[in-house]
């Protein structure tokens, strides 16, 4: 068992901290929010995270993981501190380190003794090199430590899984004995482990990244080809994965990417390119397509029904940016909604988890009990998320409320071939409209 400390309980620190805990090792995960500790002290996860709340509470039934805002208890036993606290965009798309910053110096005035310091955030190349020297300015006296790359390939909606069964761990330091205690930390996964430098570690997160959001964007590419060219875009799809050097991840056409990583990492790593001399021409489509796909919706929204929105009924289906999640961070269906209202449209919203995050955000969206409330009276629904409860809606039922059986489906969710014989006007994403316009 090992004495683990982590700064930050977002998604990254409290799925880290959570399942270290579960593999035996002692965790105290640490937070500036006292309403987060409160919360997390009464074993109630803060964050929507299918089985975090009942491994939190198992956990901490067994005496291993804790919560406290205060570094000097965190650190007290410490051997290993995991940096996991948010790097936002800033206003040129770069990453934001203020929060690193701040936890870099709490936990140089809070150690008393040698200590790793391992980056799990994503953060720019180079942040490990300027972490160590913040550690090193602001210790009240000097203390051995080292500072390791270790960056989170998890996904928001299955973290837990991704955690404990990894692809691959990557590792990076200046310290080889750092490098290989962090890597004794991460053997129980039974996975490749991947040492080599700070910066290559910092990259490898940013070019992986950058990649998955490269393809989707280009799926929705050639989808938009699709619709001109009558094509179907699912089955491109399909036949595309097949090739081993494609695969199919990543290639469902849709309304693009959102959430706390793809829209901020992109972003970040065209900055990095720029300000470096480089001229990231791909990262600059891949962002453009992904903003493309939201116009896209209101397009076809617009084209439905008549030509305007103005005092339009507009349902949207799912507002958190991915299914199994509460993060309404970049989330299409809020960008769309705000596009919506700028034309005029009445905008409502349901989503089985994410509806506090929204109420919180966003006062001009009428929150919704369920699917069929949301599709009351109205004119069109649009589908942002791809939530399992709307594949098994009555679309019988569904029709019926409607004011204008209009559905316009961002995800690809329906076959077209049911919707209308189900009476549906319909429009999915690169496939043949099922119906041609009308009311």
């Amino acid at each position: 068992m090992r004495n683990i400390a982590v700064a930050g309980t977002g998604y990254v620190g409290l799925s880290t901290g959570t399942c270290f805990a579960d593999m035996g090792n002692n965790v105290t995960c640490i937070d500036i929010s006292e309403e987060k500790i409160a919360m997390l002290q009464r074993g109630e996860a803060p964050i929507y995270e299918p089985g975090l709340n009942e491994m939190i509470v198992r956990n901490m039934k067994a005496g291993r993981l804790h919560f406290t805002t205060s570094y000097d208890e965190a650190l007290k036993d410490a051997e290993f501190i995991f940096i996991c606290v948010g790097t936002p965009s800033g206003v040129d798309g770069e990453a934001d380190l203020q929060y690193v910053r701040m936890a870099a110096e709490s936990v140089a005035r809070a150690m008393t003794h040698p200590l790793i310091v391992i980056n799990k955030s994503t953060v720019p190349v180079g942040t490990g090199d300027w972490v160590a020297d913040i550690v090193r300015r602001s210790q009240p006296e000097p203390i051995d430590f080292a500072v390791v790359s270790c960056p989170e390939f998890t996904r928001e909606g299955s973290a837990l899984h991704d955690f404990m069964n990894p692809d691959r761990v990557v590792i990076g330091s200046r310290s080889p004995e750092a490098a290989e205690k962090v890597a004794q930390l991460h053997l129980p996964l039974r996975t490749r482990i991947i040492m080599t430098d700070l910066r290559t570690a910092e990259m490898i997160k940013y070019a992986s990244n950058a990649f998955l959001a490269t393809k989707i964007s280009f799926i929705n590419e050639i989808a938009v080809i699709c619709e001109k060219l009558g094509a179907d875009v699912q089955e491109v799809a399909e036949g595309m994965g097949f090739d081993r050097r494609i695969g199919a991840q990543f290639l469902n056409a849709g309304l693009g990417y959102g959430g706390s990583c793809f829209p901020k990492d992109v972003k970040a790593l065209e900055h990095m390119a720029l300000v470096h001399g480089s001229h990231p021409s791909l990262l600059r489509a891949v962002i453009d397509i992904n903003r493309d796909m939201r116009r896209w919706a209101v397009y076809n929204l617009r084209d439905l029904l008549g030509g305007k929105l103005d005092g339009k009924k507009i349902g949207l289906m799912g507002l958190a940016f991915k299914p199994n999640t509460d993060d309404i961070r970049e989330a299409p269906a809020l960008e769309i909604a705000h596009m919506l209202r700028n034309e005029g449209a009445l905008v409502s919203g349901y989503d089985p988890v994410a509806m506090h995050n929204v109420a919180r955000v966003d006062k001009h969206i009428r929150l919704a009990e369920d699917a069929y409330d949301l599709a009351t009276g109205a004119d069109a629904l649009l589908v942002c998320t791809e939530w399992n409860e709307f594949k098994q809606l009555d679309l019988a039922r569904l029709h019926g409320v409607m004011q204008r059986p209009i559905l316009v489906d961002g995800r690809n969710i329906y076959e077209p071939a049911r919707m209308q014989a189900h009476g549906f006007i319909y429009r999915a994403v690169g496939r043949a409209p099922a119906a041609t316009n009308g009311d």
